[in-house]
């Protein structure tokens, strides 16, 4: 579903989350327009995109804190509506250059939120994170539930957060319509596009828990070390709400859906997890991963990481109630579908 005016500014159109939306958008009738930096990502991702789907995109590389170029960029198009994922996402690395982190992330969505209310758009979709409830243990996470980041990284979400609420609770900041505003608090995205042409661009020493156990899996590394295994869970080690990254990109449609279903003079900001509603501990995944793919998976128990918790996973009866979406894909098509990508891609 969509308007006549469906086109779309989508920032950070080129990394692991934004490509994939590209395709739900593309599948239901949007026109995404893309800005990217590339510092994260590549321009081959947006070229599979294409090839995917059969659709030519338009594509800006421009860093979001170049503001004249970026004015530019609206000046060409007329946008009905922004999602905006551009952003710094490493946790490790906002704790080494939290400046860095704090003035990329937050600078950057001030300008394009600048931009929207100089050429009147209002309809906003932020991507957040289930960072934001940090060592929050009182699963399953509610959108109300208190906020406790532990990181620059977190806390660049959370303050971005705070700069939207403020902006839709505003009376003289928008320019010709109300602000409409949905931040979209994703848990743990895992997966590819089932044709294996697009996937995670992985850091060299990554921190996340598939791209470790994809590694170990073709070869690249020896073993895979697990953070603890004394959380008060059913077998000790870490739970976590994985999620498949094309439902992810499902549900940044049926948030867009929303907001064009709601009446224009209509004035909100919402919070809205995005998960399974159903936790898996790190062996759990493990376990999984042997059983689907029957490649051996070597471990050893190393102490718990400074800042990590026992549990998180999503309560997603708003998402279900509100944006009518749901998550679709399981475990197995999570794990093959991030296993045959990742093969695809070191062909």
């Amino acid at each position: 579903m969509s308007t006549n005016n469906s086109h779309v500014l989508v920032t950070g159109g080129a990394g692991f989350i934004g490509s994939h939306s590209l395709i739900s958008l593309i599948n239901n009738d949007y026109n995404p327009i893309i800005i990217d930096n590339l510092s994260n990502s590549s321009i081959k991702t947006i070229h599979a995109v294409e090839k995917i789907t059969s659709r030519e995109i338009k594509f800006y590389k421009l860093n979001l804190l170049n503001f004249n170029e970026l004015e530019k960029v609206f000046k060409d198009n007329d946008f009905s509506s922004v999602i905006h994922f551009a952003g710094f996402k490493s946790v490790g690395d906002s704790v080494n250059y939290p400046l860095l982190y704090f003035r990329n992330n937050i600078q950057g969505t001030i300008n394009v939120l600048d931009m929207c209310n100089r050429y009147g758009v209002s309809k906003f979709i932020f991507s957040s994170s289930a960072s934001v409830y940090g060592n929050n243990e009182s699963v399953p996470l509610k959108e109300d539930s208190e906020l406790l980041p532990l990181s620059p990284y977190a806390y660049s979400k959370l303050i971005i957060e705070n700069i939207l609420t403020s902006l839709s609770n505003s009376n003289n900041e928008s320019s010709s319509k109300n602000w409409q505003i949905i931040m979209l608090r994703y848990f743990n995205p895992i997966g590819a596009h089932e044709s294996g042409l697009i996937s995670e661009k992985v850091p060299n020493v990554p921190s996340n828990i598939m791209p470790l156990i994809l590694r170990v899996a073709s070869g690249e590394m020896n073993k895979l070390s697990i953070f603890g295994d004394d959380y008060e869970t059913k077998d000790g080690t870490g739970v976590r709400d994985y999620i498949h990254v094309m439902d992810l990109a499902d549900g940044h449609v049926a948030a867009l859906n929303n907001l064009f279903l709601t009446a224009d003079k209509e004035n909100f900001c919402k919070a809205i997890n995005l998960g399974t509603g159903e936790g898996y501990t790190v062996l759990e995944l493990i376990k999984n991963f042997i059983k689907y793919t029957g490649i051996e998976i070597p471990y050893k128990i190393v102490d718990r990481r400074s800042g990590d918790i026992g549990s998180s996973f999503a309560n997603v009866e708003y998402a279900k109630n509100f944006l009518q979406w749901e998550a679709k894909r399981d475990i197995k098509s999570m794990i093959l579908d991030a296993w045959n990508a990742y093969k695809y891609q070191r062909e």
